[in-house]
C-alpha cells in the first residue's frame, strides 16, 4: 500500500508539471506566435513601445519557455522577484503572478475565493450523491412501475436542462415570488445558518444536474449487479434483502459511482463557473468567467492548475477508496 501510494504521488507531481508547462506554452507562447504579446496585455492598449519591453523584461516573458517554466514552479513555492525597469517587486509564495488587469497578486486575489467555491461544491456534492444514488437504487429495485419511470424522467428533465435556467428558475421562484431564500455567500464562521441558508438554492441547482447523471448511472449498475450469479447465490443462502443489497450489491455499485464522483469533485473545486455565475458568488469560476472576458491570463492559469491539481488529487483518493469499497481491488 505504502509503495503503491508513493508511486501514485510521484505521478501527479509529474501530472502537475506537465499541465502547467502546457498551459504555460499555451497562454504565454502561442499568444506570441499569433501576434498578440502578452506584455502588451498587461501594459494596456495606450503604452508605448519602451514600457511594453520593460514589462516584458520584469515578467521574465522575453526567456525561453522552459526557463519560464522554472520561475513560475520555483514562485509557486518559494516566491519570485520581478525585476526590471530599475525597480524590484517581490511576490511571496504561492506566486502565480500579477493579474493584467488589476495588477494585483494573483494568489491574494484568489484567495478569498476559495471558501466560496469550497463551500458550494461539498454541500452540492453531498446532496447530489444522497440524491442520486437514493434515487437510483429505488429505481431498480422497482423498475418497470409508475416511480421507475417518474424518477427516470425527472432525471432526463435534470440532464437535458441549462444549469443557467434551472438557476433562473429557482431564484424566479423562491426569491422574487416567495422571498424565501437568497443566494449570496455569508463566512461559516461568521454565521452557520446564513452560510447554510445563502448557499441553498446553489446547492440546489448544481445538485440538480448531477444528482440526475448519478440516478441513471445508479440504476443502470445496480440492475446490472442484481443479474450476477453471487446475488442469487446470497439470496439462495437466505440471507435478508437488506443484507444482499446493502452489503453485496452496494459495494459493486459504489464504485463506477466513485470514479465519476471524484472527477466531478475535483473539476467543480477549480469552479463552477455557470452556477457561481448565474448566482454571482465570488468563487474561483466566477473569477475565471470575468478573467477570460479581461483576457487575464495569470487569473486563468492559476485557476486552470488548481483544477488541475483538484482533479488529479481526487482521483488518487478515489483510487486508495476502491480497496475499501470493493475487497477485489488488488492496490499493490
Amino acid at each position: 500500500m505504502l509503495a503503491y501510494i508513493v508511486r501514485r504521488l510521484f505521478a501527479v507531481v509529474v501530472m502537475l508539471l506537465v499541465v502547467t508547462l502546457v498551459t504555460l506554452s499555451i497562454f504565454f507562447l502561442i499568444p506570441k506566435l499569433t501576434g498578440s504579446d502578452p506584455a502588451a496585455m498587461f501594459v494596456g492598449k495606450q503604452a508605448d513601445p519602451a514600457s511594453i519591453e520593460g514589462i516584458r523584461q520584469k515578467l521574465g516573458l522575453d526567456e525561453p519557455i522552459l526557463v519560464q517554466f522554472w520561475h513560475f514552479v520555483s514562485g509557486i513555492f518559494v516566491g519570485r522577484d520581478y525585476t526590471g525597469g530599475g525597480d524590484s517587486i517581490h511576490c511571496a509564495a504561492p506566486c502565480f503572478g500579477y493579474s493584467f488587469k488589476t495588477e494585483q497578486d494573483v494568489w491574494t486575489m484568489l484567495v478569498d475565493r476559495i471558501p466560496v467555491t469550497l463551500s458550494m461544491v461539498v454541500g452540492a456534492a453531498v446532496l447530489w450523491l444522497l440524491m442520486g444514488v437514493t434515487t437510483g437504487v429505488v429505481s431498480a429495485l422497482k423498475r418497470g412501475t409508475a416511480i421507475d419511470r417518474a424518477a427516470m424522467v425527472t432525471a432526463l428533465a435534470g440532464v437535458s436542462l441549462p444549469i443557467y435556467f434551472t438557476a433562473m428558475l429557482a431564484m424566479f421562484l423562491f426569491r422574487t415570488q416567495l422571498g424565501w431564500l437568497d443566494a449570496k455567500y455569508v463566512p461559516f464562521a461568521e454565521s452557520p445558518g446564513g452560510w447554510f441558508a445563502g448557499l441553498l438554492l446553489p446547492w440546489v441547482t448544481l445538485a440538480f444536474l448531477y444528482a440526475a447523471m448519478y440516478a441513471r448511472l445508479t440504476r443502470a449498475t445496480m440492475l446490472e449487479v442484481l443479474g450476477e450469479d453471487y446475488i442469487r447465490t446470497a439470496r439462495a443462502k437466505g440471507l435478508p434483502e437488506p443484507v444482499v443489497l446493502g452489503k453485496h450489491a452496494m459495494r459493486s455499485t459504489m464504485t463506477p459511482i466513485l470514479t465519476i464522483f471524484g472527477m466531478d469533485l475535483g473539476a467543480l473545486v477549480g469552479g463552477a463557473v455557470l452556477t457561481e455565475t448565474a448566482f454571482n458568488l465570488s468563487g474561483l469560476g466566477n473569477a475565471a468567467f470575468k478573467a477570460v472576458g479581461d483576457r487575464d491570463l495569470p487569473v486563468i492559469l492559476a485557476v486552470t492548475l488548481i483544477t488541475a491539481a483538484s482533479v488529479v488529487i481526487a482521483n488518487l483518493v478515489v483510487d486508495l477508496l476502491y480497496a475499501v469499497i470493493d475487497p477485489r481491488v488488488r492496490l499493490a
